[in-house]
C-alpha cells in the first residue's frame, strides 16, 4: 500500500463515524498534490444535497480529530467539499447507484467506438451514453448508436456523471 492510498484509508476510517452520526455518505477521500500544495479532501454527500453547513459541520469534526491522530508528516490543506454534479464513479456503490444514469467514459487512449447505426466505427477517446451494467472488468452503455458498447475497466481512465444542461 502506497502511502497516500494509507492515508486515504486513516483517513476514512476517522471519517466513517462523523458521516455514520450525521447521516451523511462518504463518496470519496483522495490525498493529492495540487499547485505545490498536499491536499487531504473527503467528498461527501446526504440525500438531498450537502450543504455549506454540512461540510462546515464535517471539516470541523475532522480537524479536531486529525490533530489529534497527526498521522501525516507533511503540511496539507484539510477540505471537505461535495462531489458535484459531474462526480465521478470510483467504487462499486458508486457504478450500483448509477445504474440508467448517462455517464462520461474517458480512454487512455483512443479506440474504436460505434458511430452509426449501420455498424459504422470512428475513433474517439470518450463516449457518452446510460450506465445499464457493470463488472470489475466492465462497464456496459446504451449508447445512441449500440443497445450495449462493453468496456473493459482496463481502458477507462475515468466515468463521470454526465450533467445535461
Amino acid at each position: 500500500m502506497s502511502r497516500r492510498e494509507e492515508y486515504e484509508a486513516r483517513a476514512e476510517e476517522i471519517l466513517e463515524p462523523i458521516m455514520k452520526e450525521n447521516h451523511f455518505e462518504l463518496v470519496d477521500v483522495e490525498y493529492v498534490k495540487e499547485a505545490g500544495n498536499w491536499y487531504l479532501r473527503a467528498y461527501v454527500d446526504k440525500e438531498g444535497g450537502i450543504t455549506l453547513d454540512d461540510c462546515e459541520l464535517v471539516n470541523r469534526a475532522w480537524s479536531d480529530i486529525m490533530d489529534v491522530e497527526d498521522f501525516i508528516p507533511e503540511a496539507y490543506i484539510l477540505e471537505v467539499s461535495s462531489p458535484g454534479l459531474g462526480r465521478q464513479l470510483k467504487k462499486e456503490k458508486d457504478f450500483a447507484r448509477s445504474i440508467g444514469e448517462d455517464v462520461d467514459v474517458k480512454f487512455y487512449r483512443a479506440r474504436k467506438i460505434p458511430a452509426g447505426k449501420n455498424g459504422k466505427e470512428v475513433s474517439a477517446k470518450e463516449v457518452t451514453g446510460t450506465l445499464k451494467a457493470y463488472t470489475k472488468e466492465t462497464i456496459t452503455l446504451e449508447t445512441e448508436f449500440a443497445q450495449e458498447y462493453e468496456i473493459q475497466r482496463s481502458d477507462i481512465s475515468t466515468v463521470k456523471l454526465a450533467i445535461d444542461f
